[in-house]
């Protein structure tokens, strides 16, 4: 198990002219001390925006970057202290990368590109020629370029150059495996196929991984659990479907999907069941982060899916709404509707066969339980 520990990457930057005295300096984080563990077998993934610091504590794992502060271990064995002032190499932490670029060796064929990292590995844990042509034709069969062993690494097409970069990552048989948006550079047709093709090798070969994306459907196909990033901090790590229906923070709810976001005021608590006023009515809630007190603002989050629209009005469900279709977006497999409810817009996804016209009255439905009311940041 890997285990990382206020693990801080900071860089001291000059602010204003230099002085006699020297330069004023802040100090700007780009890892602000997260905590997560990756249990043996699990892709775990880091989930943020562009600069929210994913790829730096990748790389800080890695032992490409060195951190600020804190503590890195596998299996306890120490990675980076600190304070004890261990850093040990990147290429003594027995891990496997796979780049954003590939950065496939063009002169060498194939099975040379898999070949080689194991045949500069130092004298003592280096393996025999035969060894080594079984353990690259093996790893090559696995990821099904087998055939294509003598090939020219450049006449691969895109799908199978990000498969090499994997094959000669996984020939050294790396204890972890580090994956930096390897799949940003295919096409969105290729990209969808090699989400699943990673995972059912990561499932069989029962591999142990860091993947880093801003992709959330990505993050959300692929993962046993997510953290997700922003400004250099951790908000929420969880499974993929809890990461989805539970947000903890607003910032989580926003990027991971879409909702529908209102603030109200809690006038009821029984049990797991909230009440709150709104400006559109009152709403019932059964998806809480956080239990909130009598009184208290909190921000409600409903994702479009979840709510029904319909031009007749039901009257027999706690959550309905009226209000007037303003715009309709027919999205291939599924249909938006926009719709002005009391001073709001409220965005409904339903299977494309609903087709409602703007300017239509409409009644929209959303089941308690499908309701979360997120903190107040």
């Amino acid at each position: 198990m890997l285990t990382v520990d206020s693990l801080t990457k900071s860089y001291d930057e000059s602010a204003g002219r230099k002085s006699r005295k020297g330069s004023d300096t802040t100090r700007t984080y780009a890892v602000g001390g997260v905590d997560f563990d990756v249990q043996d077998g699990e892709l775990f993934t880091l989930l943020g925006p562009s600069g929210c610091g994913k790829t730096t504590t990748l790389r800080s794992v890695a032992g490409l970057e060195r951190p600020t502060d804190g503590r890195v271990t596998l299996g306890g064995r120490v990675l980076f202290d600190a304070k004890k002032g261990v850093n040990l190499k990147a290429n003594r932490r027995g891990f496997g990368m796979v780049f954003q670029s590939y950065a496939i060796w063009p002169h060498m064929s194939v099975f040379k590109n898999v070949s080689f990292p194991l045949e500069v590995m130092p004298r003592a844990k280096r393996p025999g020629r035969k060894e080594i042509e079984e353990r690259v034709e093996r790893v090559l069969n696995v990821i099904e370029l087998g055939a294509y062993a003598d090939r020219a690494a450049t006449k691969l097409s895109g799908g199978q150059q990000q498969r090499l970069a994997l094959a000669r990552a996984l020939v050294t048989q790396p204890e972890l495996m580090l994956l930096d948006e390897p799949l940003s550079n295919l096409d969105a047709k290729l990209r969808e196929t090699m989400r699943f093709e990673l995972k059912r090798l990561q499932r069989e070969l029962h591999l142990t991984a860091i993947y880093v994306t801003h992709d959330q459907s990505e993050a959300l196909v692929m993962s046993n659990r997510i953290a997700v990033m922003n400004k250099g901090r951790i908000e929420q790590i969880g499974k993929p479907r809890e990461i989805y229906t539970k947000p903890a923070t607003r910032f989580v709810a926003e990027f991971i999907g879409t909702s529908n976001f209102m603030e109200g005021k809690v006038i009821s608590v029984k049990g797991d069941e909230v009440i709150s006023e709104t400006s559109q009515g009152r709403l019932v809630a059964r998806q809480v982060v956080k239990a909130p007190a009598v009184g208290e603002t909190v921000l409600i989050s409903i994702r479009p899916e979840c709510v029904g629209i319909s031009t007749t009005r039901r009257g027999d469900v706690p959550n309905e709404w009226s209000g007037k279709v303003l715009t309709r977006a027919f999205l291939g497999d599924v249909v938006d509707h926009i719709a002005g409810v009391d001073g709001i817009e409220v965005r409904s996804r339903s299977n494309p066969t609903v087709s409602i016209q703007p300017g239509t009255d409409v009644h929209l439905t959303v089941d308690p339980d499908n309701v979360t009311l997120v903190p107040v940041d």
